[in-house]
């Protein structure tokens, strides 16, 4: 229901990915899933777009707000909220 929000250069966060939302993929900087391991969906997709990616975060929905500034570190699997 939020797709007409993203822009080019958003990091896109939600409880899990479909096959439906490719297209985002083409706009986002950065990925975080609440649930998700290393063969999941946004994780095969952010490795083929080479997008930063965090899967399995939790409570990453939860705890990020729209326009929060946040950096996606997908080498150790970290997400920091900046503001």
């Amino acid at each position: 229901a939020e797709f007409d929000q993203l822009k080019k250069g958003d990091i896109m966060v939600c409880k899990m990915t479909n096959p439906g939302w490719i297209i985002s993929f083409s706009k986002i900087a950065g990925l975080v899933t609440d649930t998700g391991g290393a063969l999941s969906h946004p994780a095969v997709v952010s490795r083929e777009f080479g997008i930063p990616a965090v899967v399995g975060a939790t409570v990453a929905t939860r705890r990020i707000n729209t326009g929060d500034r946040i950096r996606v570190d997908g080498d150790t699997g970290t997400v920091t909220i900046l503001d």
